[in-house]
């Protein structure tokens, strides 16, 4: 489905959606320097918006410029607010937000040194990533041919436009097999991430899950299902764990904003566990979603309110 929205916010100000044009020498079209977001809002229990987790997707925006050498012309408190009037403009109870924050057109060739520094801020609803089906019984995933980034070879701790060729690559390769999504390793063989998400692994009551310090993203909702886990209890190991470990785990589950919190029932042609989600993803599942638009109030600061 074609995304529609009324307006966008564009360099300081909401334009209507039709004239959110940029032109055909954009650098970042060209070359993929940029930095972007995926945040969401949702509609909770009581009837009111609130963007989630907000001012930390923002801090990790303005993160990747700076890994990036772009100077943002707006600072995190700008970016925040525009976020709220985007989808204030547009008349939302639930979407997802994509901030990026792109190099103009003027100079090409790599450097671009003088070329302006641009924000945009669109929204637009949209549902389960990896379908409602998805959620409620688990998805085929696939290992993918393509490796996860070295750390050294690009800057793994940013969302970095043009990097996500990378993950474009193993989403299609597997997609075209029949699977849903792929799971890549790292340079070394380790279990890094999906190609948007974070990967845990349940075994004997255990979570397991990539560390940060490896080649995987940062997560926001990785952070939030891991604070979730641990307040109930859950004894948590953060190591880099093989292939096959995923084979005989109990339970698997991804976490990404888009893709929310998402059960793996089958992995390479191999049934995990029961072959639907496990008693654990469940608990952390419900847990999330009641922290975002049900009636949880135990963490009211990862919430801004839109109306």
């Amino acid at each position: 489905m074609a995304i529609q929205a009324d307006k966008v916010w564009m360099d300081g100000e909401l334009v209507d959606f039709e004239d959110a044009k940029i032109h055909v020498l954009t650098h970042t079209l060209h070359y993929g320097l940029g930095a972007f977001e995926g945040i969401r809002c949702y509609q909770r229990a009581d009837g009111h918006s609130a963007i989630f987790r907000l001012g930390e997707h923002i801090r990790r925006l303005l993160e990747t410029c700076h890994i990036c050498t772009l100077e943002s012309p707006f600072t995190r408190e700008e970016i925040e607010r525009a976020c709220v009037e985007t989808v204030r403009a547009n008349g939302f109870k639930d979407c997802y937000l994509r901030p990026v924050v792109y190099l103009g057109h003027g100079e090409m060739g790599l450097s671009a040194m003088g070329n302006d520094v641009r924000v945009a801020i669109i929204a637009w609803p949209w549902g389960a990533y990896l379908g409602d089906e998805g959620l409620t019984q688990g998805i085929r995933a696939k290992i993918a041919s393509f490796n996860r980034h070295h750390v050294n070879a690009s800057m793994v701790k940013g969302k970095i436009n043009g990097q996500y060729v990378n993950s474009i690559l193993a989403k299609r390769e597997v997609m075209k097999a029949g699977y849903q999504e792929a799971i890549m390793l790292d340079t070394n063989g380790y279990i890094s991430e999906a190609s948007g998400e974070n990967i845990f692994i349940v075994r004997d009551g255990v979570i397991y899950s990539t560390p940060l310090g490896s080649s995987i993203l940062g997560g926001i909702t990785r952070d939030t299902v891991l604070t979730l886990a641990r307040e109930r209890g859950y004894e948590i190991i953060e190591q880099r764990v093989t292939r096959d470990f995923l084979y005989v785990a109990d339970e698997i589950f991804m976490t990404g904003t888009a893709a929310e919190v998402t059960p793996v029932r089958e992995l390479d042609d191999r049934q995990i566990g029961t072959g639907k989600p496990g008693p654990i993803t469940r608990v952390l599942q419900d847990a999330y979603f009641d922290q975002v638009k049900g009636s949880a109030t135990d963490h009211m600061d990862w919430l801004t309110m839109v109306e």
